[in-house]
């Protein structure tokens, strides 16, 4: 197998030094460049094959979630989000600018090296619980759009804005689609992704094994064309299957 191409951008050259250190140890990872900021990121990314870009959030010239939002937008690399800070809003910006994970400065060596494996594979780099909370809070904010779009359509704010968790009819007619593209079975087995379940807490819950779900999952990835369970999770709400608030069921 090839090894993972990994970028890593970074202000601080210390800290790149030290992530180099802990990946080179790896055989199946290649640190293949470093980056001093979101600017010389995008560029590195559009110019050599690169996996995997472990993104600082705070940089010069150009900070980590713009940056996130041009790689992802040309799809050049899938990116982890690097940061000193648990925080929803770092969290939040990075999922809506496109990051597949979310990684803090001060983890494991171990946990860093699996992150980088886990992004590769097409795996969620949150906690299932701080997946749902994240992906809730950018859900209230579409529907909020929404909501508010059609109470004004002409552009003139109303005296009652409509609810927040109205549901558009059916999402986008693309979105829509993509839906309809789904099986039954993988249509549930979204829903379970999108309550921040794990494949063995699906499987038991659908009875199946957990080597069926993991297919499932990796079929319905393809069919809404999306790269990872993160954006999954994303699709979920903004197509309006999943409302904020809902609490799915397990199986």
């Amino acid at each position: 197998m090839e090894p993972i191409r990994v970028l890593l951008a970074d202000d601080q050259a210390l800290l790149r030094a030290g992530f180099a250190m802990m990946l080179s140890v790896e055989d199946e990872i290649e640190v293949v460049g470093q980056a001093a900021n979101g600017a010389e990121a995008v560029d590195f990314a559009a110019a050599h094959p690169v996996d995997i870009i472990l993104m600082d959030v705070q940089m010069p010239v150009l900070d980590g979630i713009r940056a996130t939002e041009q790689v992802v937008r040309a799809g050049t690399a899938k990116v982890i989000i690097l940061t000193t800070f648990e925080r929803d809003d770092y969290l939040f910006d990075a999922i809506s600018a496109g990051a597949s994970g979310f990684l803090l400065k001060n983890s494991d060596p171990d946990d860093l090296v699996a992150a980088v494996h886990a992004v590769a594979g097409g795996h969620a780099l949150l906690a299932p619980e701080m997946t749902v909370r994240v992906i809730e809070r950018f859900a209230r904010q579409l529907h909020a759009e929404a909501a508010g779009a059609a109470a004004h359509p002409n552009g003139r704010p109303t005296a009652t804005p409509a609810a927040v968790g109205t549901r558009p009819p059916s999402g986008s007619a693309q979105q829509q689609k993509l839906l309809d593209s789904l099986t039954s079975r993988e249509r549930e087995v979204l829903v379970n992704v999108a309550a921040g379940r794990s494949n063995a807490e699906i499987a038991a819950g659908m009875f199946v094994a957990e080597a069926t779900v993991k297919t499932h999952v990796s079929n319905l990835l393809g069919k809404i064309q999306v790269r990872d369970r993160v954006q999954a999770v994303v699709f979920a709400y903004e197509s309006g299957l999943i409302l904020p608030g809902d609490k799915p069921a397990a199986g």
